[in-house]
């Protein structure tokens, strides 16, 4: 790979003002194609799912699909957007081999939605603005395998397999207006905005937008101008980036790359660029086109769109709650600061909260457990919280045998280690393991006359008024009954038994 030159970050915003544009592809989870019957199940034979519709054959009609229109609708409203009266489609045309049209069905100057805006809140609690340009609907192309090469592109590979199975999908496209004012906060802001944009689309139920799944990918554009200008400067435009971190990174480092060239004279090349996961820089893809490099034009096979405003109505008034207000309402449910709050929602773990609250546990309790032991083992197992194998239910039953006295927080963190491991259900590992609190007072009573035999000096000194030594004989209590004993329960024995007041 390349090396390329960088300025520092701190010097190329000393001199250069960055501007974004942020465009996200969702995948629709529609059962069926955009303009075909087709199923989109997922992991399928290689082009098991296609007909001569998405295959582009001649002759064959596409038909719209309904809820990928009803879709797009609900985007654009949650987004804040127009929705148009009357919209039609436009054939992209460019040759690529995993777009078996050779063109892609899209919408050009006349998307479903548009003029809208979404409120992004960044670490500190600050709210910034990113408005939308437009929210179109179009098709996904195919997947190309390149084969024989180190890199898995296609420069250095022998032969490529193309896989139609997922031409067709439904895919919105949701277009920034520029991003601009953001300074030195700009690889942040792009993450925020793709972060909650991923959280409404999961909201409205149109998708699952699982960015490792390649179901919503978002194409970094960014250019410098200096300080002080109106004038934008030249794009790149870093394509199909997959990781909220990523977003963040190659903002970050097309920041520094674009500072590096400008100032060594150099002319900044409008083009794509790839992204590299392993150390978070770009490599230059292809020269980038202009619309009318692409021969727009209406598509002559589909009859145009024209939701009704009553229907329009309808699905407006369906929405959920939004994201950001469906957080601040929990956030003074549960009574957390901001601070705490974000680091919720840094680590995904809102909804697990809720359901497991849903389940019957404390919200506190609820917080505890996913925010403490069960995030300790996703970042020890390089996974997310709800990739975890234990589900809100699970993690509630913990808690409920907490509150009963069945388990203390050293079991429970055992029971969850059992469930995690696959042994079963709290119940079952519980028995399994023989966690359950020791709860028989005349067990108790035995071991705490055993500590106290055991430990004469430290008795006498709780006898004599240091009552803080006490901690010592409930640690032998708790270690002799392999902390199964109820520490506070174990105190007051061994208080009583010493004829001190507690």
């Amino acid at each position: 790979m390349t090396v390329i030159d960088l300025e520092s970050y701190e010097d190329a915003l000393a001199t250069y003002d960055p501007v974004m544009g942020l465009e996200v592809h969702v995948e629709l989870g529609t059962k069926t194609k955009m303009f075909c019957g087709c199923s989109t199940e997922l992991k399928q034979d290689a082009n098991s799912q296609t007909c001569p519709v998405c295959l582009g054959l001649p002759g064959a009609l596409p038909v719209v699909n309904e809820i990928g229109v009803e879709s797009a609708i609900k985007i654009g409203l949650a987004l804040n957007c127009e929705i148009a009266e009357w919209c039609r489609f436009a054939r992209k045309n460019y040759f690529y081999p995993d777009m078996p049209k050779n063109f892609q069905t899209s919408q050009y100057d006349e998307p479903i939605a548009y003029d809208g805006y979404l409120d992004v809140q960044l670490e500190d609690g600050e709210i910034f603005r990113v408005q939308i340009e437009r929210a179109h609907m179009e098709e996904d192309t195919g997947k190309s395998t390149h084969v024989g090469g180190a890199t898995g592109r296609i420069h250095g590979a022998s032969h490529s397999l193309l896989d139609y199975n997922r031409a067709g999908i439904p895919l919105i496209e949701i277009v920034t207006k520029p991003i601009e004012g953001a300074g030195a906060r700009a690889p942040e802001v792009a993450k925020a905005y793709v972060a909650e944009l991923r959280e409404l689309i999961k909201a409205l139920g149109v998708s699952e937008a699982r960015m490792e799944m390649g179901q919503m990918r978002c194409d970094v554009n960014l250019s410098l101008r200096p300080n002080g200008t109106e004038t934008f400067g030249t794009r790149s435009e870093t394509k199909n980036v997959n990781s909220l971190r990523s977003v963040e990174r190659a903002a970050r480092f097309e920041i520094q790359r674009h500072a590096a060239v400008l100032n060594s004279g150099g002319t900044i090349v409008q083009e794509t660029r790839h992204f590299h996961e392993e150390d978070g820089s770009t490599t230059a893809g292809r020269i980038k086109d202009n619309a009318e490099d692409y021969r727009y034009f209406p598509e002559p096979d589909l009859v145009p769109v024209a939701p009704s405003r009553d229907w329009v109505e309808e699905l407006r008034k369906g929405l959920p709650e939004l994201p950001r207000l469906r957080r601040k309402r929990l956030k003074e449910e549960w009574g957390v600061n901001e601070h705490d709050m974000q680091s919720i929602l840094n680590a995904g773990a809102v909804d697990l909260i809720v359901a497991t609250t849903d389940a019957g546990a404390p919200s506190d309790q609820a917080r505890k457990w996913w925010m403490g032991e069960l995030a300790r083992n996703a970042n020890e197992t390089g996974r997310s919280l709800d990739e975890l194998p234990v589900t809100p239910a699970q993690v509630a039953r913990v808690a409920a045998l907490v509150a009963a006295g069945d388990l203390n927080d050293k079991l429970a963190r055992q029971v969850l280690e059992g469930v995690l491991a696959g042994e079963g259900d709290p119940d079952t590992v519980v028995e399994k393991r023989g966690l359950k609190v020791v709860s028989d007072e005349g067990a108790l009573s035995t071991a705490v006359d055993e500590a106290i035999a055991g430990n004469a000096a430290i008795a006498d000194k709780i006898r004599g008024g240091k009552v803080a030594a006490a901690g010592a004989l409930v640690g032998a209590v708790m270690k002799a009954t392999r902390g199964q004993a109820d520490a506070a329960r174990v105190r007051e024995l061994i208080l009583e038994k010493l004829g001190v007041e507690g």
